[in-house]
Order: structure tokens, then sequence, then C-alpha cells
């Protein structure tokens, strides 16, 4: 019988998930919002810097690629939500210094 997955589990990975335009990894710019485990079903909910993101697909594929061979997860379905918005007030304070942002 195999371990349930954890929360720290899964966000590991995703720290391998970068915004493209930014440079800086998915998890530091405070863009996942929740993470639900349901018996190896995986649920992300996370939200993008701006509506209309020209990198959704990009960013969602990447999170899919992050998780879908993790041992134990059956599935991955990612919610892109838009509220609340996503600021930089969200970010870590890694991700403000990768960006040189002291707003």
């Amino acid at each position: 019988m195999s371990e349930e997955l954890t929360i720290d589990q899964i966000y590991e990975p995703l720290y391998s998930v970068y915004d493209p335009e930014l440079g800086v990894n998915i998890v530091d710019l405070g863009l996942i919002y929740d993470v639900g485990i349901d018996n190896g079903d995986v649920y992300i909910e996370m939200t993008l810097t701006t509506p209309g993101c020209p990198m959704h697909d990009t960013i969602t594929s990447g999170v899919h690629a992050a998780l879908d061979n993790l041992p134990g997860v059956k599935s991955v379905e990612v919610n892109v939500v838009w509220d609340p918005p996503w600021s930089p007030e969200k970010m870590t304070d890694r991700a403000r210094e990768e960006l040189g942002y002291f707003g």
C-alpha cells in the first residue's frame, strides 16, 4: 500500500514551473492559490499575473508536466481563477529579489 500524497510533495515539483515572461517560478510568484488531494487526484487552483496572459497554456501545461509523473498522482486538474486577482504582494521575498521589486 502506498503512502498518501502530501501538499509538500505536490508543491516541490511546482517550483520547477516558471512564468516564461518573468523567469520566476509560479510558487514564489504566488500564483498557486490552493492544492487539493483526493486519493491521488490532484486539484490545483491558480491564477496568472494578468487575465489573457499569453503564457496561459504554457504555464498550465508546465503544471501538468511537473505533476503527472509524480508517484501517487492519478490525475491533475488545473483550474485558473481570476478572483482574487494576482498582485505583486502575493510574491515571496525571493521572487521580489529576483525581479528587483521593492514596492
